[in-house]
C-alpha cells in the first residue's frame, strides 16, 4: 500500500510552486461557468423555501461566487500546463486535463487550449435522468447534460479502457453519500470513473480550483495522490472540516499501521 498525499491549499493555484507538488498524471477540475447574477435562475433557490409563493431568497439576482466574473481563463490555461508532468517518451503514458464547462464553452476552451500546448481536445457529456431548471421545466424543454473537454498536448493521454469501447457519453451518477457543500459539486462516483480512465494507482491528480475538494477526496479513495487550490476561504475550510478530514485521518492510520508492520 503506498504512502497516499492529500493535500489542499488556500491560495491560488498559480503559486503551486510554493509547495513543490509534484506534477500531475491528470489535472481535473470545474471551472467557472460566468453565471453571473443567473447562476440560481433556474433553481428553486431562487426562492424563500423554493416556493415562488413566499418570494425571493437572498440568492435571487446573486452569482455563486466572486470567481465568476474575475476567473482567467488564459491564466488557467497557461499554469496548468504547467502543473502537468512532461511528455514521456513511453505510449499510453502521456498527461491529460479535463475541464467541466457549459456547452457553449466547449469549443472555446478547445481553441484557447492550442494556444497554451494543448493541441488535442474532444468533448464529454454526461447524460442525467433529472434537471436542475425545474423553474423552467413549463417554458421549454430543459437541460438534463453536464458537458467536458478533454485536453491533451500530442501524446494520446494515458487511458485504461481494459478493452472496452468507452462512448463519449457518460451517466451522471447523483452521489447520496457525499455531503453538499459546494453549489457546483461533481459528484464522487463521475470523477472516480474519469480518474479511473485516465490514471493508475499511485498517479497526481490536481484540482487547481477545488471548491468543495470532492476532485482529491474521490483520487484519494483510489490511491491516487491528490493536491488542491482554494482561494475562498469559506469553501477551503468546508473542503478541509466536511470533506477531506475523513480520508486524511484514514490514510494517517493506514500509514501508522504500515509502519507498525
Amino acid at each position: 500500500m503506498q504512502d497516499i498525499k492529500v493535500e489542499l491549499y488556500h491560495d491560488n493555484f498559480q503559486n503551486f510552486k510554493r509547495y513543490n507538488i509534484p506534477k500531475a498524471q491528470l489535472v481535473l477540475a470545474d471551472i467557472p461557468y460566468n453565471l453571473g447574477k443567473n447562476a440560481y435562475a433556474s433553481s428553486t433557490e431562487w426562492y424563500v423555501d423554493g416556493d415562488n409563493k413566499k418570494g425571493e431568497s437572498d440568492k435571487a439576482g446573486k452569482q455563486f461566487f466572486n470567481t465568476d466574473k474575475n476567473f482567467n481563463l488564459v491564466e488557467y490555461m497557461h499554469f496548468c500546463n504547467k502543473l502537468l508532468k512532461k511528455e514521456p517518451k513511453e505510449r499510453n503514458q502521456a498527461p491529460a486535463m479535463i475541464i467541466f464547462c457549459a456547452f457553449d464553452q466547449m469549443q472555446m476552451l478547445i481553441d484557447t487550449g492550442k494556444r497554451y500546448g494543448f493541441n488535442h481536445g474532444f468533448p464529454l457529456f454526461f447524460i442525467k435522468n433529472y434537471s436542475p431548471q425545474v423553474l423552467k421545466s413549463n417554458m421549454r424543454i430543459v437541460g438534463a447534460t453536464e458537458h467536458a473537454v478533454v485536453l491533451y498536448r500530442d501524446k494520446l493521454p494515458k487511458f485504461n479502457n481494459n478493452g472496452k469501447m468507452i462512448f463519449n457519453w457518460m451517466e451522471w451518477i447523483r452521489d447520496t453519500k457525499t455531503p453538499k457543500i459546494h453549489p457546483t459539486q461533481k459528484p464522487i462516483p463521475v470523477l472516480k470513473r474519469l480518474i479511473e480512465i485516465f490514471t493508475d494507482e499511485g498517479d497526481v491528480v490536481i484540482d487547481p480550483v477545488a471548491g468543495s475538494g470532492t476532485t482529491l477526496k474521490a483520487a484519494a479513495e483510489m490511491n491516487r495522490h491528490a493536491y488542491g487550490f482554494e482561494v475562498d476561504k469559506k469553501f477551503y475550510n468546508k473542503a478541509q472540516n466536511e470533506m477531506l478530514s475523513t480520508i486524511q485521518m484514514r490514510l494517517s492510520f493506514e500509514q501508522q499501521l504500515l509502519e507498525v508492520e
